[in-house]
């Protein structure tokens, strides 16, 4: 028994092949392929044409290779110091500052680097053009031929309508500029995710879009189309017992119900060790086309209250086609990519529905 995280393959490659840009994108897969499961993915967006993978994750990069072969290409997001496999498996890696070239620009020499800009989202990246160059200079300096093959950022505000996404965009594209007056044209320039693809399309001097959550079939902000945005996985669980609560009773942990008359509670199996944000109870769940109140959340299980519709054998559903991840994003449950990345997948019973 236990939650099931289940993923419809046809639908998921349907929406891979309607989202995309045709030879022009970088899915990424990190953090287990946003929890669909890296494996699945990346076959699947394999079948609908994507040949482009980044992770944050070398044993995933390097995962990839193995399933995939030579004909894909792989960015590693996150920095590392582990050279050795990086060639040994022909992977891209980012250049996130002009101290990390300086601690370990004898290594870097044969492999494809990505130069990344921290942008107003300052996670990691090179601050200024002037670091770019002082780079460039030593490497000339030290006649190290280096690939610099890529040129890349990460929008953090694209999702958001008050003016500073604009402002980050306006910063990285002055950055590219910067970069292509320096005489470096790396041949893969990607910057947008989900949400500044949908609002831009694809901006001048890339191109690539990096896409995420929006491959995955939940759309990146609240006003896009629904019909746009296939979601390919629904999450249910089993009920485990139903039980009769007179007035007065209470349940769960610290009595966090307390009957105020005499009802019916369903005990689902299905908590927060499985990954169920507590703001996501807040909304219910869906029983046999019905929508019933959550009244308690456990590490393993839920309380549910219900009526004489709800039987034994019926499925509870927590997401699916009439609950989406990103109608509950809007509701301030948190990203999409949070309420995914917070499944158990040591817990949860996958399952993958084929077609016939």
């Amino acid at each position: 028994m236990g939650g099931v995280f289940q993923v419809d393959q046809a639908e998921f490659i349907e929406q891979a092949k309607q989202f995309q840009l045709e030879g022009q994108t970088i899915a990424v897969v990190k953090n287990n392929a946003y929890n669909y499961g890296l494996d699945f993915a990346v076959k699947a967006f394999a079948i609908a044409g994507i040949d482009y993978f980044a992770t944050t994750s070398i044993e995933d990069a390097i995962y990839i290779r193995k399933i995939c072969g030579q004909k894909v290409n792989i960015f590693l997001l996150n920095p590392t110091t582990d050279f050795k496999r990086v060639k040994q498996h022909r992977l891209e890696i980012t250049l996130p500052s002009l101290d990390y070239y300086m601690s370990y620009k004898h290594d870097l020499v044969d492999i494809d680097l990505h130069i990344e800009f921290e942008g107003l989202f300052k996670r990691s990246g090179f601050a200024k053009i002037n670091e770019v160059e002082a780079f460039l200079n030593d490497a000339k300096a030290n006649d190290f031929d280096l690939n610099i093959k890529g040129l890349w950022t990460h929008f953090g505000y694209a999702d958001e309508f008050d003016g500073v996404y604009e402002k980050e965009r306006q910063l990285w594209l002055d950055f590219v500029e910067g970069v292509f007056e320096l005489g470096i044209h790396p041949s893969v320039v990607h910057a947008q995710n989900s949400a500044s693809f949908m609002r831009d399309g694809l901006l001048n001097n890339h191109s690539h879009v990096r896409l995420g959550i929006g491959l995955y079939g939940s759309k990146p902000f609240e006003s896009l189309d629904s019909k746009d945005f296939i979601q390919s996985v629904s999450v249910t669980a089993p009920i485990v017992q139903i039980r009769q609560l007179k007035a007065g009773e209470s349940l769960g942990y610290s009595k966090a119900f307390t009957a105020t008359e005499d009802c019916k509670v369903a005990i689902v199996d299905i908590g927060y060790g499985d990954g169920i944000l507590r703001e996501r109870i807040k909304h219910g769940c869906e029983i046999g086309g019905r929508s019933y109140e959550i009244v308690a959340l456990m590490m393993s299980h839920m309380a549910v209250l219900v009526d004489d519709h709800v039987k034994m054998h019926m499925p509870v559903y927590l997401y699916g086609k009439s609950q989406r991840i990103d109608h509950f994003t809007a509701l301030g449950v948190g990203a999409n990519s949070e309420q995914l990345g917070a499944f158990n997948y040591n817990s949860m019973r996958r399952e993958i529905v084929y077609d016939d």
